[in-house]
């Protein structure tokens, strides 16, 4: 399917890490010509009874900032 759109640099099934099954995606490099040919010809095509969804993938923002701080120490008794 997408080797008919361009070159295919790479292919990633994402899989669940516990159970190893696959988790109904993953990514798939083209050069960029075949990239955006894939995405005009094959974003929403059905593929046995759901549609596909092709994009170009963005990178995941980062967690910023230090995570919840800790209670209150000190103090004299």
């Amino acid at each position: 399917m997408f080797t008919e759109m361009g070159t295919v640099e790479s292919v990633a099934l994402i899989t669940d890490r516990e159970t190893g099954r696959s988790r109904g995606f993953g990514f798939v490099e083209l050069d960029d010509e075949g990239a955006q040919k894939a995405i005009s010809e094959l974003n929403g095509k059905d593929m046995g009874g759901r549609a596909l969804r092709v994009n170009e993938a963005q990178d995941k923002p980062r967690r910023t900032g230090g995570g919840g701080g800790g209670g209150g120490g000190g103090g004299r008794w």
